[in-house]
């Protein structure tokens, strides 16, 4: 990965947890890092524990940012957070999947976030 494409990635992830926090999420972390893999985002939102997929786009050359998590991607992160509710004895608890998808414009500025709330 280009140094360019992690630090957009990095600023549409940072866009993204700001706006989150704002509309009532509560961030519970950010790139959690285990055995299978990396979630961009865990955060609750009243009972819910939902694990945010953050997708950044300066273009639409390649499609929308939501259009990228693919069903491999998806299969994924349901692993992930499998693995994630049950190390933290949350396998109870109810969850979800967003997907949060970041625009920037050609000086890297977040000029649209979109949550898509249970896109998977």
């Amino acid at each position: 990965m280009t140094m360019a494409r992690r630090r957009r990635g990095q600023r549409g992830e940072a866009a993204a947890a700001a706006y989150l926090e704002r509309y009532g999420y509560r961030l519970l972390a950010r790139n959690y890092r285990c055995p299978l893999g990396e979630i961009d985002i865990i955060a609750a939102d009243g009972e819910e524990v939902v694990f945010v997929e953050v997708r950044t786009r300066s273009s639409g050359t390649f499609g929308t940012p939501q259009e990228s998590v693919d069903v491999r991607k998806q299969l994924r992160l349901r692993r992930l957070a499998n693995y994630y509710l049950s190390r933290h004895g949350l396998s109870n608890r109810p969850c979800r999947f967003d997907v949060v998808a970041v625009w920037l414009d050609r000086q890297e500025r977040v000029t649209e976030i979109e949550v898509i709330k249970g896109a998977f």
